[in-house]
């Protein structure tokens, strides 16, 4: 297995870390290797779509009407005034 040496470590940050390993029951050293493990999962992870997100959870709710893309319009503040 590969080492890492990390310098320079805030005091804080070394002290949250440690609390962090308690609460969950393991050494510091795991817990960093947890938290890096994590860390470039997420990275390799699919992007969340989020038009395909929303797109999925309304499906079947009844819309029949497609809406038009506004792709390359600028954004505009909502009008949130009462009719």
């Amino acid at each position: 297995m590969a080492q890492l040496l990390v310098r320079q470590l805030d005091q804080d940050l070394k002290d949250a870390l440690q609390r962090r390993a308690r609460a969950h029951g393991r050494s510091t050293e795991e817990e960093v290797r947890e938290i890096l493990r994590d860390a470039v999962r997420a990275e390799r992870a699919a992007p969340v779509q989020l038009g395909s997100t929303i797109a999925s959870r309304f499906r079947g709710e009844g819309i029949e009407q497609d809406f038009p893309e506004l792709r390359g319009h600028p954004a505009r503040a909502a009008d949130l005034s009462e009719p």
